[in-house]
């Protein structure tokens, strides 16, 4: 390669390491919007439930609320999606909501 071909491939490397690097950042802020969402949707189904004596009241709750988001919100908000939010804000309560977040894809894996 001569000079001015190298010049331009540098200048061509980084714009697209510019993107990836864009892309990261904007899907870490996305990410972590999510989980605000949903461990503000696991505080407002444990408002619902009240204490561990009303855990079947809260599934019941949980259900309802999960035909009726589907319905009008299409997929994404099965009683399992419901429960592992509920999961998810008791894994973290009390805790700041940052970086350090437990992912997604970690809570999935927690029994229910």
């Amino acid at each position: 390669m001569n000079e001015k071909e190298k010049a331009i491939y540098n200048e061509i490397k980084r714009e697209l390491s510019e993107v990836i690097i864009d892309k990261k950042v904007n899907t870490y802020f996305i990410n972590k919007k999510e989980l605000r969402h949903y461990y503000n949707v696991g505080m407002r189904i444990m408002e619902i439930q009240g204490d561990n004596s009303r855990a079947k009241y809260g599934d019941m709750i949980i259900k309802k609320y999960s035909l009726r988001l589907t319905k009008e919100l299409g997929k994404g908000y099965s009683t399992r999606t419901l429960k592992y939010m509920r999961s998810f804000y008791l894994l973290k309560k009390g805790q700041p909501l940052d970086a350090q977040f437990v992912s997604w894809s970690h809570l999935s894996k927690i029994k229910l």
